[in-house]
């Protein structure tokens, strides 16, 4: 497959607009995440320009929802500005590496890459984000967290304030849509679940992944995402795809997931495909990684992801001890 010639370039989306707060009066510390990379080298490791940032509103763990979640108007708004500077960023010879930040900004990258045609995307996360609350009237007073919806909302479900933000829903086709590597669809006692049954997306869950191998399943993938009629294709990160024995510092670490061993050679087939536009990596918190260990292994892994490898050889994968 032939390389093209491309910039990086790196976006800072401190955002926690999407989550919910874990006790009284907390603030989800996925906004501290860009900030903390960036002191652990990412933009040198990567040999990226300097995107700047997309300020996000401030977090108010009280404010009453609105659309139906929490956040709702602030998210509707930083949508629209973070989807503003993508359309600035996005270029056939750069690739835009968007530090969130959390899920939700899927919102504002859908929305961006809506506007300039029809684009595909990989969607790697612990979860599928896609299906509802069984028992909407539980959320009424606090509101549903679109960092858990995420692509549910991308792919035209939900509130048309966050969902069809541009009146031209879906951002995403669902046909277009990879799940790779989730573990956690929903049980039907707590999610509809039809609608995910019913869809057309690819998915390839993790017991997937693990019983063709990493290399099988990515090269499915990006049959789907490579193939004519797509204009390119989004790669959205949750780093709660990895397990929570390599991956704790998330707002949900679940049992199970992928080693980074696993993860790194995925991202790597994936950021190198002359047919992605960009990345979003989501849901880190460094206030759950006091010595800043993970954060050094996340920019490993993407320093990894994006290295070239001399003719002949792999690149060299840094322990993950």
């Amino acid at each position: 497959m032939q390389k093209r010639r491309i910039e990086r370039v790196l976006l800072d989306t401190p955002s926690n607009l999407g989550l919910r707060p874990l006790r009284p009066g907390h603030i989800p510390g996925t906004a501290h995440a860009p900030r903390v990379l960036r002191v652990h080298g990412i933009l040198e490791r990567l040999g990226a320009i300097d995107g700047g940032a997309v300020p996000a509103p401030v977090y108010d763990p009280n404010e009453p929802p609105s659309y139906g979640f929490r956040n709702g108007e602030k998210l509707r708004a930083y949508s629209r500005q973070l989807a503003a500077r993508l359309g600035e960023l996005i270029d056939p010879q750069r690739f835009v590496v968007v530090l969130g930040g959390d899920c939700s900004i899927l919102l504002g990258s859908a929305l961006a890459l809506k506007r300039r045609g029809r684009y595909g995307l990989l969607f790697m996360d612990g979860h599928t984000d896609y299906p509802f609350p069984r028992h909407p009237q539980r959320y009424e007073k606090v509101g549903f967290t679109a960092a858990g919806l995420d692509l549910g909302l991308a792919t035209g479900h939900g509130s048309p304030e966050l969902s069809d933000i541009d009146g031209v829903a879906p951002d995403f086709r669902e046909e277009d849509v990879v799940v790779l590597a989730y573990r956690d669809a929903g049980t039907p006692d707590h999610y509809v679940l039809d609608a995910w049954e019913r869809s057309p997306m690819t998915r390839l869950p993790l017991e997937r992944v693990r019983d063709i191998g990493v290399t099988a399943s990515i090269q499915e993938a990006l049959l789907h995402l490579e193939r004519p009629g797509l204009e390119g294709f989004w790669i959205h990160l949750d780093v709660d795809v990895l397990d929570p024995q390599w991956m704790p510092a998330v707002d949900s670490p679940d049992p199970g997931g992928l080693r980074f061993d696993e993860l790194e050679p995925i991202v790597r087939a994936a950021v190198q495909s002359p047919r992605a536009v960009g990345m979003e990596l989501t849901i880190f918190d460094p206030d759950k990684d006091p010595d800043g260990r993970l954060a050094r292994q996340l920019v490993d892994l993407l320093a990894c992801a994006f290295a070239p490898a001399p003719a002949g050889t792999s690149p060299q994968v840094p322990r993950w001890d």
